[in-house]
């Protein structure tokens, strides 16, 4: 087994928001007219839904956690509240901003995406960020975390229009493995009803230039990351790059992901690797 093993240390991303969006702005400039309406893998969105979207959250972060601008106080009971409030807001700035033409839509994503960078770049890491990253199960989480979470908010949504219009994808290993690197992060937290001996373990290896080994350890307080590799796993499963950020995004069929994937072991253990949806709904 390999003795480096990912899942520990801070994904310090900020300035990787800036290039990510740099490539989008180029992508939305080059989209010929007929690729604006192509179906994505995103369900009911067309390109120019997820362009959208991708607008409308970058200017939503940007009014409430840069500029305190709260015209709303939802009441927040459960997870299921969460899913119901970020699905609602995501259907209103579709709707709104799917209106746009593209050349106006470009303009407006590229300011708004300098001042987005420029405000991520400013944080302090490792100070408390405003929103919680909920589908890692934190009920508060820190300001690297919640900046990776954007990163991978930004690199998937972006893919999605790149493998609509069947463009070259932006899978290098400085700006996709800190995307999967997070993805991940959520697995203690799908594992959270998993009963097994502490000391069990499980490993999850994304095969390519950018995927790497995490290697997951039941503890009597529930499943963490393991920083080292010196634990045979109960369960492995290698997941290729070119289908990783589907699986964790609802971008392909569990089933079609289990059978591009490699499972050794404990299948229950692996399997509930594929039930991690690092997205919010």
């Amino acid at each position: 087994m390999s003795a480096n093993v990912c899942g520990t240390a801070p994904i310090l991303a900020a300035s990787l928001l800036r290039r990510v969006d740099a490539k989008l702005v180029e992508l939305l400039r080059d989209l010929g007219p007929d690729e604006w309406d192509l179906p994505t893998l995103a369900p009911a969105w067309k390109v120019r839904d997820v362009a959208a979207h991708l607008l409308d959250t970058v200017l939503r972060k940007l009014s409430l956690v840069r500029d305190h601008c709260f015209v709303e106080n939802p009441v927040i009971r459960s997870p299921q509240d969460v899913i119901d409030l970020v699905n609602r807001l995501n259907r209103e700035g579709v709707t709104v901003y799917r209106r746009l033409s593209p050349p106006v839509l470009a303009d407006m994503m590229e300011s708004a995406c300098l001042q987005s960078a420029d405000f991520h770049e400013s944080l302090d890491p490792f100070a408390h960020a405003v929103f919680n990253v909920s589908w890692a199960g934190e009920s508060t989480s820190l300001n690297w975390f919640d900046t990776a979470r954007e990163l991978t908010e930004r690199w998937h949504h972006q893919q999605q229009i790149r493998h609509a219009a069947n463009r070259p994808g932006i899978m290098t290993p400085e700006l996709y493995h800190p995307v999967l690197d997070c993805f991940v992060r959520g697995l203690p937290h799908a594992f959270c009803d998993i009963d097994a001996l502490p000391g069990t373990a499980v490993q999850l290896e994304i095969a390519g230039d950018c995927g790497g080994t995490w290697l997951l350890k039941k503890h009597d307080s529930g499943w963490r990351f393991a920083s080292s590799a010196e634990i045979t796993p109960a369960a492995r499963v290698i997941i290729p790059q070119e289908f990783a950020w589907r699986v964790f995004t609802k971008g392909i069929d569990r089933a079609e992901a289990l059978a591009h994937s490699l499972l050794e072991g404990d299948h229950i253990l692996g399997e509930r690797i594929f039930h991690l949806t690092a997205i919010v709904g």
